[in-house]
């Protein structure tokens, strides 16, 4: 008599902040090898650079905060909406500190920030890639973005005042913070489909982040 055949056991799916983690690596090494980064991280990036950096990251913050807060409004933000990560008012503090009260006259958009912010506005009622969208920007900001910072207060002299998107005065320790946020993610409750999405999703935004860097460097880089 053959004995039954014991039932195959799957391993579960990864976290999706893993997922995320692992599926988005390429993209985003790529976008941090990009020639803006380097000449901003190495010191040789003009201030105006950074201005300029300041700029398109005003208008693509104000996309996302915008899509986030309909959802938040909506009661669909999966958790993922926190008043402590809101950038919009730090990076107007940033430019008004740099540029004068009439920055909004003296900034432009780019091409490459243009067709982020479009991606933004069109999926960003999508709650699963919402959260792609949210994970690379906040997340980077609370990690890589610090590290940025320092090299930017040491090349150019800024304190306080000029670098306050990097700051987050409401969040006491990031790591925690960090933390609670990737809880969030894996708490989504998602199909498999939509969690390939949301991966599929944060490769384009790390694609798009790394256009505004082609842009940037086009500009500012010799």
């Amino acid at each position: 008599m053959t004995a039954p055949t014991p039932d195959l056991v799957l391993d579960p799916a990864p976290p999706l902040s893993a997922a995320l983690r692992d599926g988005t690596r390429a993209d985003h090494e790529a976008a941090e090898r990009s020639d803006f980064v380097e000449h901003l991280v190495g010191g040789t990036l003009p201030l105006a650079g950074y201005v300029d950096l300041a700029a398109q990251q005003h208008a693509v913050y104000t996309a996302l905060e915008a899509a986030g807060d309909r959802l938040g409004a909506a009661g669909a933000d999966g958790g993922l909406v926190f008043p402590e990560l809101v950038r919009v008012p730090a990076i107007e503090a940033d430019l008004a500190h740099l540029l004068g009260d009439d920055w909004r006259t003296q900034v432009r958009v780019l091409p490459a920030t243009a067709e982020y912010v479009a991606r933004l506005e069109a999926v960003g009622d999508d709650l699963p890639r919402y959260a792609a969208h949210a994970y690379t920007r906040y997340l980077g900001d609370l990690s890589g973005g610090q590290i940025l910072k320092r090299m930017i207060e040491r090349h150019h002299g800024l304190s306080g005042a000029g670098v306050s998107f990097y700051d987050f005065p409401q969040i006491h320790k990031l790591k925690p913070f960090k933390d609670v946020y990737r809880e969030r993610l894996d708490a989504l409750d998602l199909t498999p489909a939509q969690r390939d999405e949301v991966v599929e999703e944060a490769r384009v935004a790390f694609r798009l982040n790394r256009a505004v860097f082609v842009d940037l460097a086009a500009a500012h880089v010799a």
